[in-house]
């Protein structure tokens, strides 16, 4: 499944893990990296110290290329963590969360490769224009937080890949096979995924969180925080519960974002705390019953999207 983008990251298979914050593993970034996507890194809100250890202990583990995810209006000092990541010679940045303008001819003076996130065709063309390298198109089925216009995966890659000449990514509510070969059809050249490899043997998330993925249904997902502008897709817990009323309850978002900091991810991501802690869940939930290895993912997604193509080729 070689393409531009498999070319340009020196991968095997078009397939790139999304940043998930602060619970980041690099045991989950090395597997990744190492069965021949892209793992990942997120930065989240961590210490320099912090990512930089994490960043040390993925190329203990692959000698494969890697990413860090930088969220630009979530770091309290992005400009110091993006300096971290040229020291330390990190072959790709992502950047998401904010205006990535500013960090991208740094960063590629420096011979990295940069991805931007995007959920807009307007982001897109001037990341573009900014000199981003890859696009990664993010739409509204994604876990975590999300983009206030809420445009659907489906109907914004296309749009977006009409617009841009640099390659594009598609993310959000993509699982299998089937997900990327429809993601290339749309003139993607390869997806990001979050939500799919939270169920995997080698991810660090607690087995009561892993449960709830591979449990869920199509309605097992809900927003928050429209009401605040600060979107959020999450398992429905008793915790995201409290989170709905709190939402109903407060005209001021002081309490909503009190209760939606890190820490109360980790809770829920980590320790499997269902009442004190958010999980963060795509809706792609309800198409994932199972928890492979890494390695048999992957390859169980690049056989199934390979047949799928090549059916479609035989009718035409």
């Amino acid at each position: 499944m070689g393409n531009v983008l498999t070319e340009r990251l020196n991968i095997d298979y078009p397939i790139i893990q999304g940043g998930m914050g602060n619970i980041s593993d690099p045991g989950l970034a090395a597997a990744i990296s190492n069965a021949g996507g892209l793992g990942t890194i997120g930065a989240g809100n961590m210490s320099l110290h912090e990512v930089s250890a994490k960043i040390n202990e993925t190329i203990t583990r692959t000698s494969m290329p890697y990413c860090v995810n930088v969220p630009i209006s979530v770091h309290p000092n992005p400009e110091q963590l993006v300096q971290e990541l040229i020291d330390l010679k990190v072959p790709v940045v992502s950047l998401s969360a904010g205006n990535p303008s500013p960090f991208i001819s740094l960063l590629k003076q420096h011979n990295i490769i940069v991805i931007c996130v995007s959920s807009t065709v307007r982001q897109a063309t001037k990341a573009e224009s900014a000199g981003a390298d890859i696009i990664v198109c993010e739409g509204y089925e994604a876990a975590g937080i999300n983009a206030l216009n809420e445009s659907t995966t489906m109907t914004l890659i296309p749009q977006v890949v009409e617009k841009v000449n640099v390659p594009v990514v598609a993310a959000g509510g993509i699982a299998d096979g089937k997900g990327l070969a429809a993601a290339l059809s749309l003139g993607a050249m390869g997806v990001q995924m979050g939500t799919r490899f939270i169920a995997t043997k080698e991810a660090p998330f607690h087995d009561i969180y892993k449960q709830a993925i591979i449990e869920a249904t199509d309605e097992s997902t809900v927003i928050v925080g429209r009401r605040y502008n600060r979107i959020r897709r999450l398992m429905k817990t008793s915790y995201a519960n409290k989170l709905v009323e709190i939402e109903k309850e407060n005209e001021c978002p002081q309490l909503f974002l009190e209760k939606t900091t890190e820490e109360h991810h980790k809770a829920g991501a980590l320790l499997g705390d269902p009442e004190n802690g958010f999980m963060n869940g795509g809706q792609i939930a309800g198409l994932i019953n199972d928890c492979p290895t890494v390695n048999e993912l992957i390859e169980t997604m690049v056989a199934e999207a390979k047949q799928i193509l090549k059916l479609s080729l035989d009718k035409v």
